[in-house]
Parts: C-alpha cells; sequence; structure tokens
C-alpha cells in the first residue's frame, strides 16, 4: 500500500503538468487560429477577463481586458495590418501548481511589413481555467 501511495506521489504531479502544459498550448494555439482568421475577439478569450491584466509593450505598461482589446482593434484595424500570426516557443516553465511562465517569439508576415519580436506571458490557474495574466511582448525588425 505505501509503495502505490509513493508511485502516485511522484506520477500524479507529472500527469497534472502534463495537463496544464497542454492546456496553455492549446490556447496558443487557438490565439494564433483566431487572429489569423481577423478574429481580435477569440483572439483574446485566452488573457484573463478583469481590469487588472497587465500588458508591457512599445506604449508602456496598460492595465484591463478592455483597454487591451481596444489597442489591439485600433493597431490591428483590418487583416492587412494583423497579417497572418506564428508563435515560436522558447520555454514553458512551471513556476507553481497555478503559474507558468512563457517565453517565445511571434512573426507577423503582413502585405504593410513584416513585424516579428519577443513575448513573456504569465499564466494563472483561476477557478480551474489558464488565463494570460501578464503580457510582455516587443518588436523588432525582421
Amino acid at each position: 500500500m505505501t509503495r502505490i501511495i509513493l508511485t502516485l506521489l511522484i506520477v500524479l504531479p507529472q500527469f497534472l503538468g502534463a495537463q496544464d502544459k497542454e492546456a496553455i498550448l492549446k490556447i496558443l494555439d487557438s490565439q494564433v487560429q483566431s487572429w489569423n482568421k481577423g478574429d481580435l475577439d477569440q483572439f483574446m478569450v485566452g488573457y484573463w477577463n478583469n481590469d487588472s491584466l497587465m500588458f508591457i509593450g512599445s506604449s508602456g505598461i496598460n492595465h484591463g481586458y478592455q483597454e487591451a482589446l481596444n489597442h489591439y482593434k485600433k493597431a490591428y484595424s483590418d487583416t492587412a495590418k494583423m497579417g497572418k500570426l506564428r508563435f515560436e516557443l522558447i520555454e514553458l516553465k512551471q513556476l507553481s501548481p497555478d503559474y507558468y511562465h512563457v517565453t517565445g517569439k511571434f512573426f507577423l508576415k503582413r502585405s504593410v511589413g513584416d513585424l516579428n519580436g519577443v513575448y513573456t506571458l504569465l499564466f494563472h490557474k483561476i477557478r480551474g481555467v489558464w488565463v494570460i495574466v501578464s503580457d510582455h511582448s516587443s518588436s523588432s525588425t525582421p
């Protein structure tokens, strides 16, 4: 009986960690698909719908889900400006059972000029659902 309990204590966290990583990767994939369809509202579903959501980018530090959505809709007002998005994952690191840190690169292939950069995301599991609570994205030239 002790062996079974010890085995569960070792295997269960690894299994749950794999499920969490899969859920986070699914969110990122869904964001790419939504972006590439020109659907910013659906793209934002992966973010925490809260006034404390934090975005850090070229315009500084901004807070709030609605402010982030408004910014995206202003900056990417049509599919030519949106282009086609691709993510390249660099690291997906568990910080605790309820937090993951994600580092990656983004690539926007656009008719108005390509845009590339790097991002870091902080995912938090809130009431059993993974959401992005902080996004720091920086653009660079292609």
